[in-house]
Protein backbone atom coordinates (compact mmCIF):
# COMPACT_ATOMS: atom_id res chain seq x y z
CA UNK A 1 0.00 0.00 0.00
CA UNK A 2 1.47 3.24 -0.56
CA UNK A 3 -0.35 4.71 2.47
CA UNK A 4 1.65 7.95 2.75
CA UNK A 5 0.44 9.69 0.01
CA UNK A 6 2.09 13.57 -0.83
CA UNK A 7 3.84 13.25 2.78
CA UNK A 8 1.80 15.56 4.60
CA UNK A 9 0.13 15.03 7.95
CA UNK A 10 -2.96 15.16 6.26
CA UNK A 11 -2.11 12.30 4.02
CA UNK A 12 -0.27 10.02 6.49
CA UNK A 13 -3.28 10.01 8.73
CA UNK A 14 -5.39 9.06 5.48
CA UNK A 15 -3.17 6.39 5.86
CA UNK A 16 -3.34 4.96 9.01
CA UNK A 17 -6.98 4.79 9.33
CA UNK A 18 -6.92 2.91 6.08
CA UNK A 19 -4.59 0.42 7.15
CA UNK A 20 -7.04 0.15 10.59
CA UNK A 21 -9.60 0.02 8.46
CA UNK A 22 -8.71 -2.91 6.50
CA UNK A 23 -7.27 -5.23 9.72
CA UNK A 24 -10.46 -4.23 11.11
CA UNK A 25 -12.72 -5.72 8.25
CA UNK A 26 -10.78 -9.12 8.48
CA UNK A 27 -7.70 -7.93 6.02
CA UNK A 28 -4.86 -10.21 6.50
CA UNK A 29 -2.22 -9.44 4.38
CA UNK A 30 -0.33 -5.84 3.68
CA UNK A 31 1.71 -5.73 0.56
CA UNK A 32 4.57 -3.40 0.64
CA UNK A 33 8.07 -2.95 -1.18
CA UNK A 34 11.02 -0.41 -0.28
CA UNK A 35 10.26 1.75 -3.16
CA UNK A 36 6.55 2.60 -1.85
CA UNK A 37 7.09 6.45 -0.90
CA UNK A 38 10.86 6.08 -0.69
CA UNK A 39 10.00 3.84 2.31
CA UNK A 40 8.67 6.07 4.30
CA UNK A 41 4.76 3.76 3.53
CA UNK A 42 6.95 1.17 5.46
CA UNK A 43 7.78 3.48 8.46
CA UNK A 44 3.73 4.53 8.84
CA UNK A 45 2.88 1.00 8.98
CA UNK A 46 5.29 0.22 11.45
CA UNK A 47 3.10 3.07 13.66
CA UNK A 48 0.13 1.28 12.98
CA UNK A 49 1.45 -1.67 14.60
CA UNK A 50 2.66 -0.02 17.44
CA UNK A 51 -0.86 1.57 17.89
CA UNK A 52 -2.54 -1.57 17.65
CA UNK A 53 -1.55 -4.58 20.08
CA UNK A 54 -1.73 -8.01 18.55
CA UNK A 55 -1.83 -6.67 15.32
CA UNK A 56 1.66 -8.24 14.14
CA UNK A 57 0.64 -11.77 15.25
CA UNK A 58 -2.44 -11.87 12.85
CA UNK A 59 -0.87 -10.44 9.77
CA UNK A 60 0.93 -11.45 6.82
CA UNK A 61 3.69 -8.46 6.01
CA UNK A 62 5.12 -8.88 2.42
CA UNK A 63 7.63 -6.32 0.74
CA UNK A 64 9.88 -6.37 -2.31
CA UNK A 65 13.19 -5.02 -3.25
CA UNK A 66 15.58 -5.21 -6.40
CA UNK A 67 14.87 -1.86 -7.85
CA UNK A 68 17.30 0.88 -7.60
CA UNK A 69 17.04 4.37 -8.64
CA UNK A 70 18.79 6.81 -10.66
CA UNK A 71 21.89 8.73 -9.06
CA UNK A 72 21.51 5.40 -6.28
CA UNK A 73 24.21 5.38 -4.09
CA UNK A 74 26.51 7.83 -6.20
CA UNK A 75 25.54 10.50 -9.01
CA UNK A 76 25.29 9.59 -12.75
CA UNK A 77 24.42 5.16 -12.43
CA UNK A 78 21.04 4.80 -14.00
CA UNK A 79 17.80 3.48 -12.58
CA UNK A 80 18.48 -0.36 -12.65
CA UNK A 81 17.53 -3.74 -10.86
CA UNK A 82 19.67 -5.26 -8.87
CA UNK A 83 19.20 -9.22 -7.61
CA UNK A 84 23.30 -9.56 -5.99
CA UNK A 85 23.22 -11.21 -2.55
CA UNK A 86 24.99 -8.24 -1.21
CA UNK A 87 22.16 -5.98 -2.48
CA UNK A 88 18.92 -8.50 -1.58
CA UNK A 89 20.84 -8.34 2.43
CA UNK A 90 21.13 -4.92 2.41
CA UNK A 91 17.31 -4.25 1.56
CA UNK A 92 16.01 -6.95 3.74
CA UNK A 93 17.55 -5.19 6.70
CA UNK A 94 16.15 -1.71 5.35
CA UNK A 95 12.91 -3.16 5.18
CA UNK A 96 12.96 -4.79 8.76
CA UNK A 97 14.29 -1.88 10.34
CA UNK A 98 11.66 0.43 8.82
CA UNK A 99 8.82 -1.53 9.73
CA UNK A 100 10.01 -2.37 13.21
CA UNK A 101 9.92 -6.23 13.15
CA UNK A 102 12.05 -9.01 13.41
CA UNK A 103 10.83 -11.39 10.91
CA UNK A 104 9.38 -10.34 7.17
CA UNK A 105 7.22 -13.37 6.25
CA UNK A 106 7.32 -13.02 2.55
CA UNK A 107 9.99 -11.02 0.40
CA UNK A 108 9.46 -10.84 -3.08
CA UNK A 109 11.71 -9.92 -5.74
CA UNK A 110 10.30 -6.70 -7.30
CA UNK A 111 11.24 -6.84 -10.92
CA UNK A 112 13.02 -9.18 -13.16
CA UNK A 113 17.06 -8.22 -13.28
CA UNK A 114 18.09 -9.31 -16.15
CA UNK A 115 21.29 -10.40 -15.31
CA UNK A 116 20.26 -11.83 -12.33
CA UNK A 117 22.53 -15.32 -11.01
CA UNK A 118 19.56 -17.91 -9.97
CA UNK A 119 22.14 -19.11 -7.52
CA UNK A 120 23.62 -16.38 -6.25
CA UNK A 121 19.53 -15.21 -5.44
CA UNK A 122 18.78 -18.57 -4.26
CA UNK A 123 21.89 -17.79 -1.44
CA UNK A 124 20.56 -14.71 -0.49
CA UNK A 125 17.30 -16.14 0.10
CA UNK A 126 18.79 -19.14 1.87
CA UNK A 127 20.73 -17.03 4.18
CA UNK A 128 17.88 -14.75 4.67
CA UNK A 129 15.92 -17.69 5.70
CA UNK A 130 18.61 -19.25 8.28
CA UNK A 131 19.01 -16.14 9.99
CA UNK A 132 15.17 -15.92 10.70
CA UNK A 133 15.10 -12.93 8.79
CA UNK A 134 12.39 -13.97 6.08
CA UNK A 135 10.28 -16.64 5.98
CA UNK A 136 8.49 -17.09 2.58
CA UNK A 137 9.67 -15.56 -0.95
CA UNK A 138 8.16 -14.74 -4.25
CA UNK A 139 8.86 -13.09 -7.09
CA UNK A 140 6.69 -10.07 -8.65
CA UNK A 141 6.30 -9.33 -12.63
CA UNK A 142 8.24 -12.58 -13.22
CA UNK A 143 7.50 -14.59 -16.69
CA UNK A 144 7.02 -18.19 -16.26
CA UNK A 145 10.63 -18.78 -17.65
CA UNK A 146 12.16 -16.85 -15.35
CA UNK A 147 10.30 -17.74 -12.30
CA UNK A 148 11.58 -21.26 -13.31
CA UNK A 149 14.78 -20.30 -13.78
CA UNK A 150 14.99 -19.09 -10.42
CA UNK A 151 13.31 -21.72 -8.65
CA UNK A 152 15.75 -24.18 -10.40
CA UNK A 153 18.53 -23.00 -7.91
CA UNK A 154 16.00 -22.29 -4.89
CA UNK A 155 15.77 -25.38 -2.00
CA UNK A 156 12.85 -23.15 -0.55
CA UNK A 157 9.46 -22.80 -3.00
CA UNK A 158 8.62 -20.07 -4.68
CA UNK A 159 4.87 -19.36 -3.12
CA UNK A 160 4.07 -16.49 -5.30
CA UNK A 161 4.13 -13.73 -8.27
CA UNK A 162 2.94 -10.49 -8.28
CA UNK A 163 1.76 -9.32 -11.31
CA UNK A 164 -0.86 -6.73 -13.47
CA UNK A 165 -4.13 -8.15 -14.15
CA UNK A 166 -7.09 -6.47 -15.30
CA UNK A 167 -9.32 -5.57 -17.65
CA UNK A 168 -6.88 -3.70 -19.93
CA UNK A 169 -4.07 -6.22 -19.28
CA UNK A 170 -4.52 -9.86 -19.38
CA UNK A 171 -1.40 -10.68 -20.41
CA UNK A 172 -0.99 -13.22 -17.53
CA UNK A 173 -4.25 -15.27 -18.84
CA UNK A 174 -2.12 -16.15 -22.22
CA UNK A 175 1.29 -15.90 -21.29
CA UNK A 176 0.99 -19.28 -19.15
CA UNK A 177 1.25 -16.88 -15.88
CA UNK A 178 -1.85 -18.36 -14.63
CA UNK A 179 -0.99 -21.94 -16.19
CA UNK A 180 2.15 -22.36 -13.90
CA UNK A 181 0.28 -20.44 -10.17
CA UNK A 182 -1.85 -23.48 -10.86
CA UNK A 183 0.28 -26.35 -11.82
CA UNK A 184 2.95 -25.37 -9.08
CA UNK A 185 0.50 -24.02 -6.33
CA UNK A 186 1.99 -20.72 -6.74
CA UNK A 187 -0.37 -18.17 -5.56
CA UNK A 188 -0.80 -15.00 -8.06
CA UNK A 189 -1.26 -11.38 -6.64
CA UNK A 190 -2.99 -8.82 -8.81
CA UNK A 191 -1.58 -5.31 -8.92
CA UNK A 192 -3.37 -2.46 -10.32
CA UNK A 193 -6.58 -5.07 -10.35
CA UNK A 194 -8.51 -1.81 -10.98
CA UNK A 195 -6.70 -0.16 -13.74
CA UNK A 196 -8.94 0.74 -17.20
CA UNK A 197 -11.98 0.81 -14.57
CA UNK A 198 -11.80 3.07 -11.91
CA UNK A 199 -8.43 4.73 -13.20
CA UNK A 200 -6.75 4.61 -16.89
CA UNK A 201 -4.64 1.65 -16.75
CA UNK A 202 -0.69 1.74 -17.67
CA UNK A 203 -0.30 2.17 -20.94
CA UNK A 204 -3.86 2.47 -21.72
CA UNK A 205 -4.53 1.31 -25.61
CA UNK A 206 -8.31 0.80 -25.72
CA UNK A 207 -10.17 3.48 -27.55
CA UNK A 208 -13.46 5.48 -26.89
CA UNK A 209 -15.36 2.65 -28.72
CA UNK A 210 -13.40 -0.05 -26.52
CA UNK A 211 -14.33 1.42 -23.23
CA UNK A 212 -17.79 2.62 -24.05
CA UNK A 213 -17.98 -1.30 -24.77
CA UNK A 214 -16.60 -2.43 -21.77
CA UNK A 215 -18.54 0.19 -19.84
CA UNK A 216 -21.70 -0.74 -21.34
CA UNK A 217 -21.11 -4.30 -19.82
CA UNK A 218 -19.92 -3.72 -16.52
CA UNK A 219 -22.90 -1.63 -16.28
CA UNK A 220 -24.93 -4.84 -17.12
CA UNK A 221 -23.47 -6.76 -14.23
CA UNK A 222 -22.72 -4.35 -11.72
CA UNK A 223 -26.88 -4.15 -12.34
CA UNK A 224 -27.69 -7.59 -12.27
CA UNK A 225 -25.41 -8.62 -8.88
CA UNK A 226 -26.62 -5.49 -7.56
CA UNK A 227 -22.86 -3.59 -7.03
CA UNK A 228 -20.73 -1.42 -8.60
CA UNK A 229 -18.46 -1.98 -11.83
CA UNK A 230 -15.34 -2.29 -9.51
CA UNK A 231 -16.88 -4.73 -7.10
CA UNK A 232 -17.44 -7.07 -10.76
CA UNK A 233 -13.44 -6.42 -11.65
CA UNK A 234 -12.45 -7.96 -8.48
CA UNK A 235 -15.26 -10.36 -9.10
CA UNK A 236 -13.83 -11.51 -12.37
CA UNK A 237 -10.85 -11.49 -11.06
CA UNK A 238 -11.81 -13.96 -7.94
CA UNK A 239 -13.55 -16.19 -10.74
CA UNK A 240 -10.31 -17.80 -11.82
CA UNK A 241 -9.29 -21.29 -10.91
CA UNK A 242 -5.41 -19.86 -10.62
CA UNK A 243 -6.88 -18.15 -7.00
CA UNK A 244 -6.20 -14.62 -7.90
CA UNK A 245 -5.52 -12.15 -4.95
CA UNK A 246 -6.16 -8.80 -5.79
CA UNK A 247 -3.80 -5.98 -3.82
CA UNK A 248 -6.56 -3.27 -2.30
CA UNK A 249 -4.37 -0.39 -3.24
CA UNK A 250 -6.64 2.06 -1.94
CA UNK A 251 -6.35 4.27 1.25
CA UNK A 252 -10.26 5.12 0.88
CA UNK A 253 -11.33 3.06 4.46
CA UNK A 254 -15.31 2.88 2.47
CA UNK A 255 -14.16 1.20 -0.17
CA UNK A 256 -11.51 -0.93 1.61
CA UNK A 257 -14.71 -2.71 3.68
CA UNK A 258 -16.79 -2.84 0.21
CA UNK A 259 -14.19 -4.61 -2.05
CA UNK A 260 -15.36 -7.80 0.46
CA UNK A 261 -18.40 -7.78 -1.37
CA UNK A 262 -16.76 -9.40 -4.06
CA UNK A 263 -16.16 -12.35 -2.11
CA UNK A 264 -19.95 -13.33 -1.72
CA UNK A 265 -21.46 -12.95 -5.61
CA UNK A 266 -22.24 -15.65 -7.30
CA UNK A 267 -20.61 -14.69 -10.12
CA UNK A 268 -21.60 -16.93 -12.87
CA UNK A 269 -19.32 -18.48 -15.80
CA UNK A 270 -21.49 -17.11 -18.72
CA UNK A 271 -21.04 -13.14 -16.93
CA UNK A 272 -16.63 -13.77 -17.00
CA UNK A 273 -16.99 -14.70 -20.95
CA UNK A 274 -19.56 -11.96 -21.25
CA UNK A 275 -16.85 -9.60 -19.81
CA UNK A 276 -13.73 -11.19 -21.76
CA UNK A 277 -15.60 -10.53 -24.71
CA UNK A 278 -16.55 -7.16 -24.02
CA UNK A 279 -13.13 -6.59 -23.11
CA UNK A 280 -11.88 -7.80 -26.74
CA UNK A 281 -14.13 -6.64 -28.79
CA UNK A 282 -15.09 -10.48 -30.54
CA UNK A 283 -16.21 -13.53 -29.05
CA UNK A 284 -13.68 -16.33 -27.94
CA UNK A 285 -12.74 -18.60 -31.25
Amino acid sequence: MRIVGDGSPESRQKGKLAVRAAYESGFTHFDHADIYGGGECEKLFAEVLRDIPGMRENIIITSKCGIRGKDNPISGVPARYDFSKEYILKSVDGILTRLQIDTLDILLLHRPDYLFQAEEVADAFQTLQDAGKVRYFGVSNFKPSQLTLLQSACPMPLITNQVEINVHNINALLDGTLDQCQQEHISPQAWCPLGGVVYPAWGNTFSPEDEARIKAEFDRQAKKYDTENWIIMLTWLLKHPAGIFPIIGTTNSNRIKASLQALKIPYSREDWYSLLEARNGQPVP
